[in-house]
């Protein structure tokens, strides 16, 4: 029983460590996320069921005002290990993403109120949490992919040396053997020109120079 909880414990520990940043990404996302829905069910609700706005529009109106709140809540906490490529890259981004993410939440109330003829204000925040819901899980994998990338990581020395072909056709990828066989070829010619100077001076050593007389 002890070995099985210790092997949970460490199975909860790995998952843990390796999905971290994932984990903590979501976690910001998802109280940056909570923050705006309370916006945004704040200003729909006045406005639809205070002030007799139409559903659509109210809707419209709370998402462009808490995705407002969402994208500096984002950009600033929940992703802001992340490089990403400017603020007026992620800006647009952020705006085209959440249009179709707005057009989500919009169809799923149209289509509870104006399709399904539930025009309650149980039905309309059913629907808008629905819409919020899939909005939601759609602005989290977008938001990753597009908008706030990760941190591209310094190549490493190996990648950076790359292969030189010699002479013979053989690459060579290691610096420290590039500089081996150099010193190696730089040792053999010179103990060819030692040899050839040794032999010079035996020739000379076997031919003396003729006596004058």
């Amino acid at each position: 029983m002890r070995e099985g909880t210790v092997y949970l414990v460490k199975y909860i520990r790995d998952i843990y460590q390796r999905f971290t940043v994932l984990i903590h990404e979501v976690l910001k996302f998802a109280i940056v996320g909570g923050i705006g829905f309370v916006v945004q069910i704040g200003v729909t609700d006045g406005l639809h069921l205070g002030l007799g706005m139409g559903p659509v529009s109210a809707t419209a109106i709370g998402y462009v005002i808490s995705a407002a709140v969402t994208f500096l809540g984002n950009r600033h906490w929940a992703f802001k290990h992340r490089q990403g490529k400017g603020l007026r890259h992620e800006t647009l981004m952020f705006v085209f993403l959440n249009a179709i993410a707005l057009g989500i939440q919009e169809a799923v109330v149209a289509i509870v109120h104006y399709g399904m003829n539930q025009t309650g204000g149980v039905a309309f925040n059913i629907a808008t949490l629905l819409g919020i819901g899939l909005g939601t899980i759609f602005r989290l994998w977008s938001y990753r992919k597009f908008v706030f990338l990760e941190v591209e990581d310094a190549p490493s020395l190996a990648e950076q040396v790359k292969p030189v072909v010699t002479g013979h056709g053989e690459a060579h990828g290691d610096v420290a053997s590039m500089m081996s066989d150099s010193g190696a070829a730089g040792s053999g010619s010179g103990a060819g020109a030692g040899s050839q100077d040794g032999h010079e001076q035996n020739g000379e050593s076997r031919h003396p120079a003729p006596s004058v007389r």
